[in-house]
């Protein structure tokens, strides 16, 4: 577990985003404050469209707030930048480049030297099990694998911070628990500060060090609940007593959300 005093990665102050249409205002988000710590692997749960995406994308300077700011070690964020990487639900990977040349792509970008760029593509295939697929090109590979890559990909340029959008949603169920993982033996060998959104339950609890629930539109932060499972995790945990009063508590939380944003709709 993260030491609680531990240096400040990532934080949000007074983020509010209100969505404009047909003259009406929407509001989406209101998040008074929130920390992430150097290290912590934090999900971020609630209620269908309680901007928790929105909230996400705000974080990696891809939609601006209309209020508050975001900082990533102290400096603010005015737009993407290399400091977070993204990983997001679809995978995003270039269909006529091979998985060596997709997650070579950001290094590229940035300028870095070829025998680097060759060096760190190697490492990252291995981490992630790529390495006997690096001349394959993504229309070959699984669902799982091109998630994979795309995490890789991103992982490759090193950001201080890393930001999961629901990156598992569009997975089968064994692939998806076998992904959920894979990610947690990453964040064991690589410690990266993460910022996962879900809407499953169980994601959220098996991954995080706290799962952060948000309340109904406009979200706001309900609970922020730690999770004192043992690491490292493997999927034997979710049989587990504790873990299922974790997710009955949020599972609770989050009916309790969606009962009062129906009784206000209806009133």
């Amino acid at each position: 577990m993260v030491n609680q005093e531990g240096k400040i990665a990532l934080e949000a102050n007074g983020i509010r985003k209100v969505y404009r249409k047909d003259g009406r205002e929407m509001p989406v988000l209101d998040v008074a404050s929130f920390v992430a710590r150097e290290g912590e692997f934090i999900t971020i749960i609630g209620p269908s469209g309680c901007g928790k995406s929105t909230f996400l994308h705000i974080m990696g300077g891809f939609i601006p707030a209309d209020a508050g700011a975001i900082r990533v070690y102290g400096n603010a964020v005015n737009g993407p930048g290399p400091d977070r990487g993204m990983v997001f639900q679809e995978f995003a990977l270039f269909p006529w480049k091979t998985v060596a040349g997709n997650v070579a792509w950001g290094l590229e970008a940035l300028g870095i030297e070829k025998e680097k760029i060759t060096e760190t593509v190697q490492a990252y295939l291995e981490l992630m099990d790529l390495a006997q697929f690096r001349n394959h090109y993504p229309a070959e590979i699984s669902g799982g694998m091109k998630q994979r890559v795309a995490l890789a990909r991103v992982l490759a340029f090193n950001p201080k911070v890393l930001l999961m959008d629901e990156p598992f949603g569009a997975l089968d169920a064994q692939t998806r628990e076998t992904m959920q993982e894979e990610v947690t033996r990453i964040w064991e060998r690589t410690h990266k500060t993460v910022v996962f959104v879900t809407h499953d339950i169980e994601e959220a609890v098996f991954l995080g060090d706290r799962v952060i629930v948000l309340s109904a539109r406009p979200g706001r932060i309900r609970e922020d609940i730690r999770i004192e499972l043992p690491r490292p995790r493997t999927l034997e945990i979710k049989k587990s007593a504790q873990c299922h009063e974790y997710r009955n508590t949020i599972w609770d939380l989050i009916r309790q959300e969606s009962r009062h944003k129906g009784e206000n709709n209806n009133g």
